[in-house]
């Protein structure tokens, strides 16, 4: 059995796919796709849903991820890898075929990039700590290492928290302000002191200001949409004991 996914146009033609919560074995509170390694799961029910978002989107490859730290560090991964280690980053990248790269999330953004004519492919996870530290940014450049031009280089944002649902304090807003002061455009008004933070347009617009020319936003809000996705903030919210990370993917066949 396989899980339900989405794509998105500009990767089309790469085998990609941005999961959320359904089709696993996963129960309770991490019904049932849970992905996450670091997850109050078991570990045999978590094996089993990551096989089956590798069987649904590339049978056969090997499915490899991070440490995620909320950083910009982005790893090239190739035949010589050990695909189990996880180290400490928050990107991936391969031109490697049979290698499927895995991002989890539980409302931070998940980017997946693709050059078809280099056959480079990369996965980025882009909390708000991460996104301002220039992680996709980082992730271009590690594509171009290996020999994709960032003109070709096409990009979809997968699902995550929406404005609507991400309230953050004035001491937030200054944040992104005083790192650029057109970043203002990306909150809108909230209750006193605070704002709604719209983080997949803030990552688009800084893939826009790389160079890129394709960018795709599912638009889904991980936080709204409780049936189909996990949120760690919805979780924290409810008093949930523990929360699921969906997993985002791409690879070459």
């Amino acid at each position: 059995m396989s899980a339900p996914f989405v794509t998105a146009a500009p990767l089309e033609g790469i085998a990609h796919g941005f999961f959320g919560r359904r089709g696993g074995v996963s129960s309770g509170d991490l019904a049932s796709l849970n992905c996450g390694l670091g997850s109050n799961d078991d570990p045999a029910l978590i094996a089993e849903n990551r096989r089956r978002v590798a069987d649904a989107v590339l049978p056969g490859a090997a499915l490899t991820g991070l440490y995620q730290v909320h950083g910009r560090c982005c790893v090239v991964i190739d035949e010589t890898s050990d695909l189990a280690a996880r180290p400490e980053a928050d990107a991936l990248a391969t031109r490697t075929p049979g290698i499927l790269l895995g991002i989890l999330t539980a409302d931070c953004v998940p980017v997946l990039f693709a050059d078809r004519s280099a056959g480079v492919v990369a996965a980025a996870h882009a909390g708000w700590k991460g996104a301002i530290a220039g992680v996709t940014d980082a992730t271009l450049s590690a594509m171009e290492s290996l020999g994709a031009t960032r003109a070709n280089i096409a990009a979809a944002i997968g699902p995550c928290i929406g404005r609507a649902s991400y309230e953050v304090d004035d001491g937030f807003v200054a944040t992104f302000v005083a790192d650029d002061a057109a970043n203002e455009r990306f909150f809108a008004a909230g209750k006193p002191g605070h704002a709604m933070f719209d983080i997949a347009a803030y990552v688009a617009a800084r893939l826009a200001a790389a160079g890129l020319g394709r960018i795709a936003i599912g638009g889904q809000d991980t936080y709204a949409e409780a049936d189909d996705y996990f949120s760690y903030r919805r979780a924290c919210h409810k008093s949930e004991n523990s929360y699921g990370r969906q997993l985002s993917v791409i690879g070459l066949a």
